[in-house]
Order: structure tokens, then sequence, then C-alpha cells
């Protein structure tokens, strides 16, 4: 069954309609005729189960025959990601957004080499998260990521965000697998994690200055094996394992 996404379809029951973009998509690559059964995803954790009621040159008027809410992920994790060169990054949103991220936060580095102005970092904004809503079309996830525009790592720091666990991809000698501190924070706390954060640096890597705030804000630094990963992959390997600590409950440990 073929997905679309309307943000504002929370706000109806009975009939979505598609324009724009959607629409286009529908009626001119996926030659969607009326009396086909499509869903439409908002978003906030609700599918729409629709059948093509009428077509016109520019849109579709789809009729609601049923709607699931989807319960939030039990745990709210974020990507802190530099921004790699080139078109990386939208690999990485991607990935991100297929292994059930709830924000991808893009960083500005001393080694990333991508420079932007206040425009600019909003149009890449609104493209990243254009590549998220085209990702939760094609697997299907009922929330979508946030995406916001690039912020440099000392801003991010100064918000003080707090998260249960913080992990940070490293290099460094005495760097723990990442099963070790997520033992220990249950042994701890009794209960998994409900929010997370995955700090992976840009090619280069972070520098020792910015490891070392990186770590004075909580986060422990975990080792990714002995080979050295590309940015794009170690984002994806810390996300997997992520979503494999979280898929047993934590009773069944």
């Amino acid at each position: 069954m073929h997905r679309f996404f309307v943000p504002n379809a929370a706000d109806k029951s009975e009939t979505l309609a598609l324009h724009g973009s959607e629409a286009h998509h529908a009626l001119h690559v996926l030659r969607i005729r009326s009396g086909e059964r499509v869903a439409v995803l908002d978003g906030r954790g609700r599918e729409y189960s629709c059948e093509v009621q009428k077509i016109s040159r520019q849109s579709l008027e789809l009729s609601v025959l049923e709607i699931k809410q989807h319960a939030p992920p039990p745990c709210r994790t974020t990507l802190l990601q530099a921004v790699p060169k080139g078109k990386l990054i939208e690999t990485i949103v991607q990935k991100a957004t297929e292994l059930g991220v709830a924000r991808v936060v893009p960083l500005l580095t001393e080694r990333v080499i991508l420079q932007v102005d206040e425009e600019d970092a909003g149009k890449k904004a609104d493209k990243w998260q254009a590549v998220a809503i085209e990702a939760i079309k094609q697997c299907g996830a009922p929330y979508l990521p946030e995406v916001p525009r690039p912020i440099w790592l000392s801003e991010f720091l100064a918000r003080k965000e707090y998260f249960d666990l913080a992990f940070v991809g490293s290099l460094q000698p005495g760097s723990k697998h990442p099963h070790e501190h997520f033992v220990t924070f249950q042994a701890e706390h009794k209960r998994n994690p409900q929010s997370a954060c995955i700090w992976i640096g840009p090619e280069g890597d972070f520098t020792p200055e910015e490891y070392r705030q990186i770590e004075s804000s909580g986060a422990l630094a975990i080792t990714l094996g002995p080979l050295v990963l590309r940015t794009d992959t170690a984002a994806s390997y810390c996300l997997s394992f992520l979503n494999y600590e979280l898929s047993a409950p934590f009773s069944s440990r």
C-alpha cells in the first residue's frame, strides 16, 4: 500500500486530501486511480487507511476507512551528528529515520567543512526534513523525526538538555562497549532509559577539546570496535545497538 504524508491529518477524521508534491507523486508517478487503497501518515503517530474517492488534475480526495494511533517509542533518541562533506548527511537522516530516532541535530564543529548563514541554514534544514518525510513514507514510521537547523556544538551544550543515557562514539583508549553502560543504567535505575542521545563526529573526528566538553556534559565514551568507521556508518551502528538493547523488555533481562 502506498503511503503519503499529510501533517495536519489529525485535524480531520472522515476525509483527507492530497495536494502539492504529494498529489503530483500520486497522480503522475504512482498513477493512483479512484478506488485504490492508500495509507496516510501525519508524523504524530496516526496512520490513516484510506480509499481514493475523487481525482482532479492537482489533488486527490480520500475517504478515511480506519485510523490507527501508534504509541510513541519507549525511548526518545536524539542523534547529534556533525555534518559531513557533500550530501552524506541526507543518507544519515534517512537511515536514522528508519532506525526510529526522534531528532537528528546537525552539528557544526571545528572540523566540519560546511559553512552556512541563517538563510542557507534554513534551506538545508527544510531539505533534510524533506528527506525524513520521504523516509517515513518508505518505512512506515508513524512519527516524523525533527531535523532542525545546523547548530554549533557549543550552542547545543549550552542548552544543558538532559538525557537518561548519552553516548559519544570514541577512538580514545578506555572507551567501553556500549552494552556495559546500558547494563549499568538498568542496574541503577531498574528500568530502560526513556531518553538517549548519541554524539557522532565528522570526518577527522571531534577535537580533543570537543571530546572534553561532550564528556563533561555527561556523555559516556563508547567504542565502536577496532576499525575506524565512516561517520555515516558510525551513526547507523550506534542507533542499531540502541534499538537492539531496547528491543527486549527490561523485566526479561
